[in-house]
Parts: C-alpha cells; structure tokens; sequence
C-alpha cells in the first residue's frame, strides 16, 4: 500500500502531463495552437499566484507538526500550496477548456495525487484545496484575458474591414 501512495504522490502528475500531451498531439494544428496559447497563460499565472500566496500563508508539513515519519523525503519547508497537486491541477484545467472528459480525467488524477500526497505526510488537505483554488481562479482570469483578447481583435478586424 505505501509503495501505492508514494508511486501516486510522486509520479501521477507525469503520467497526467503525458495524458495531457497526448491529447495535444492528436489535435489539429490550429487547435494545438489555442491550446498552447491557453496553457502558456493558465500554467504560469497558476504557479506564480501560487507562489505570491505561500508568501503570506505558511503551513508547516505535517512531518513537522505531527511528529511523523513522512513516507517521501522532504524538506521542513512551506508545505502550502501543493506544487504536485497544483500543476496536476492546472494541466487539467488546461485540456478541461478544450475536452471535458479528458480534463476531467486529469482532474480525478490531480485529485489522487494531492489525497496521495496527504497520506504520504507531506502535505495537509488545506494545502490541496489551496492548489485546487488557485488553479480555479488562474483558470477564470484566463478566461476573461482570453474573452477580453478576442474582443479587441474582432474590434480591430471591423474597424480594419470598415475603412
């Protein structure tokens, strides 16, 4: 069972990312490139939101605070957000805009890595619900950047069309 929880705690999220990968090869190239777009927004906000929140919110591991034995190496570090859950998490939400079953797919496999990642000792659930969210939001703002671009450009193209 513990060789179950760390195989899903620390390699799930590449089996996602090649799932992921997979579904981005097999679309046609002018799909491909509003996926990429999509990620290449989405992914970064994701981590850099991420990153500007665990400034302010510290959660020590669980390791630390409950005096357990972790079952994966770790350092006594920030253990909010999940990392693992959250790119889990935005490469899901990435596919989700463009599939829903696969996305959703990614979504449960996310989902696995972060309860994994509790049962491993290093994390909290606070710290996969946190990863969850700010991919959630990450994902929104991605939307409305997305919906707010494609406004201007149908703007420019009448006001190009129109003289």
């Amino acid at each position: 069972m513990e060789i179950s929880i760390v195989f899903i705690a620390k390699y799930l999220v590449f089996v996602s990312a090649a799932i992921a990968a997979v579904f981005f090869l097999r679309q046609p190239r002018a799909r491909q490139k509003e996926i990429l777009l999509f990620a290449v927004i989405l992914l970064p906000l994701s981590y850099i939101m991420a990153k500007i929140i665990s400034c302010f919110f510290f959660n020590p591991r669980p390791f630390v605070v409950d005096n357990l034995t972790p079952l994966i190496q770790h350092a006594a570090d920030n253990g909010f957000p999940s990392e693992h859950t959250l790119f889990g998490a935005a490469v899901a939400a990435a596919v989700f805009h463009f599939n829903k079953k696969v996305g959703m797919l990614l979504a449960l496999l996310a989902t696995l890595v972060g309860a994994a990642r509790v049962l491993a000792g290093v994390h909290h659930w606070a710290d996969i619900l946190g990863s969850i969210s700010i991919v959630l939001l990450a994902y929104l703002m991605t939307l409305i950047f997305r919906r707010f671009n494609l406004r201007n450009k149908k703007y420019a193209q009448k006001r190009i069309g129109g003289k």
